[in-house]
């Protein structure tokens, strides 16, 4: 199945139908990309994904294909033709041997259910790290071996854990963990640094929460309140589950508060960018 999922994408500025999309193409050489969810037709956090897309072309030594302005105003255009107001967009920067190509288009997406929030979902630990943590490239063989461990074990997600034994982030999320009445998540150098995240951060030192990026050893999870998951797509999620641990992360007073805190601040972004 192509992940191009939409009628149309966009490709060095012009609009192709679907069966044009060639999967493979953004497989081939090196590919930055940058995955932005669209709420009641707004690019959600437009700017920081922007800055982070940037950057992750420039820690891979390569220049951006289009700015910034080009990328809003396509967005904007897909958005019409495929008359969705709601969903997960990709963004590709691809660095072939011959010729540069981007890509602009809609992605499948999950969100999570109202079951999930409120019972927390299943989770595993991971030994594996990414090759470039900070930068957001496009990994197809670790990508599909980790799919695959969590296709295999129906969990939500992965966690994944270094070679000295510390937790990390998820296969394609960040992992805040609450130790203590205290919220912890692990160093930036060591993760991507995710816009969710990022605002999470801030939201959390906001309410005067405890917060602290530290290393945590997987050995010692036992020990925590709860646990949870940040992302585009699934915002603040709670973990129900890692492996054969069970926490209530879903009832846990410090995640609640800040998954209503994070809920207000897209809100408030939402409706400053109509």
């Amino acid at each position: 199945m192509s992940e191009c999922f939409s009628k149309h994408f966009i490709k060095n500025g012009e609009t192709l139908d679907q069966e044009g999309f060639n999967d493979d193409d953004i497989k081939k050489g090196k590919s930055v990309y940058e995955v932005i969810r669209i709420i009641e037709g707004v690019p959600l956090f437009f700017k920081e994904h922007m800055d982070r897309f940037l950057n992750s072309t420039s820690l891979i030594g390569k220049e951006i294909l289009i700015g910034r302005e080009e990328i809003e105003n396509t967005i904007a255009k897909l958005v019409d033709i495929e008359a969705r107001r709601n969903g997960n967009i990709k963004i590709v920067f691809n660095y072939g041997a011959e010729k540069d190509n981007w890509y602009i288009y809609f992605l499948k997406h999950f969100y999570p259910t109202e079951d999930m929030y409120q019972e927390g979902v299943d989770t595993i630990l991971y030994h594996g790290e990414r090759e470039n943590p900070n930068a957001k490239v496009i990994n197809q063989g670790f990508r599909e071996q980790v799919n695959q461990v969590i296709k295999d074990k129906k969990v939500y997600e992965a966690i994944l854990v270094d070679r000295n034994g510390h937790i990390t982030e998820g296969s394609k999320s960040n992992i805040f963990m609450v130790y203590e009445n205290k919220v912890i998540t692990s160093p930036g150098e060591l993760v991507l640094p995710g816009i969710t995240r990022e605002k999470i951060i801030s939201v959390i030192k906001e309410a005067g929460i405890e917060f602290s990026e530290e290393r945590f050893h997987y050995k010692e999870i036992n020990k925590l309140q709860g646990l949870f998951i940040s992302g585009t797509s699934p915002k603040v999620l709670p973990i129900k589950t890692v492996d054969d641990y069970f926490f209530q992360s879903s009832k846990n007073e410090i995640i609640r508060t800040i998954k209503s805190l994070y809920d207000q601040r897209i809100a408030a972004d939402i409706q400053r960018d109509k």
